[in-house]
């Protein structure tokens, strides 16, 4: 009788597994055909370039279209905010070689070690402790500034990202999540609150415009943003 429930329970978990799996493949299908057709009809080109590859949608393509036009070989990434390290905007450059560090809450699901090349520190990124953890991570792989930064945090991402831009040297490349809820040319963000955690309603991060605005403070424009959901935008310094 115990044998029986035990194969019970392994066939049950297999299905399951399986059946997640099946899923995740059908949702990649339905955004590599819905991708396609929107980059075919797209007016930026650079949108043709979009591909997934560990990114949510077709950020990967974009980005690198982008680092080899601004002539980037191999560089530095950031990240805050690479979720649990299965899917962000920078796992592509890792997969390249480049060295790089993330930053975020969530613990990372593979196995990993911290080293010249590579760096994860865990912990709630605020407008206070950001500039702490970025140049603490450039420490550790003994670097100096980041080529590409990616941000995502689902909250004060516009704040960090500001306090962060009036004191290191700049990244040649943003990628910055915002809220496509509010589109150009209406003005939003959340007011700033350090603990803030989103619920998964409107309420998060800021509009493209408020990036658009604070960027272009410090000499940044905005190329492009993902065709698939328009929610990364993409900044190169002008």
């Amino acid at each position: 009788k115990k044998i029986k429930e035990r194969i019970k329970k392994v066939k049950e978990r297999i299905r399951k597994f399986f059946g997640i799996r099946l899923i995740k493949s059908i949702r990649d299908l339905i955004i590599f055909q819905q991708n396609a057709e929107f980059q075919q009809k797209h007016p930026n080109p650079l949108n043709l370039y979009g591909k997934k590859c560990f990114s949510q949608n077709d950020e990967d393509g974009i980005t690198l279209e982008i680092i080899k036009r601004l002539g980037i070989k191999k560089g530095v990434f950031a990240e805050f905010g690479p979720g649990d390290g299965t899917e962000n905007n920078t796992i592509s450059l890792a997969a390249l070689k480049w060295k790089g560090f993330w930053v975020g809450s969530e613990d990372i699901k593979f196995k990993y070690n911290n080293s010249k090349n590579f760096h994860f520190s865990k912990g709630w990124i605020t407008k206070e402790n950001a500039l702490n953890f970025y140049n603490n991570a450039l420490k550790n792989l003994d670097e100096k500034k980041a080529d590409v930064f990616s941000l995502d945090l689902d909250g004060n991402d516009i704040y960090i990202l500001e306090e962060l831009l009036k004191q290191i040297d700049h990244p040649s490349l943003i990628i910055a999540e915002y809220n496509a809820k509010f589109p150009p040319p209406i003005r939003f963000k959340i007011k700033y609150d350090a603990k803030f955690v989103w619920r998964a309603d409107d309420y998060f991060g800021a509009s493209l415009s408020e990036f658009v605005d604070v960027l272009k403070k410090y000499s940044y424009k905005l190329v492009c943003c993902n065709s698939h959901t328009g929610s990364n935008a993409f900044f190169i310094k002008s």
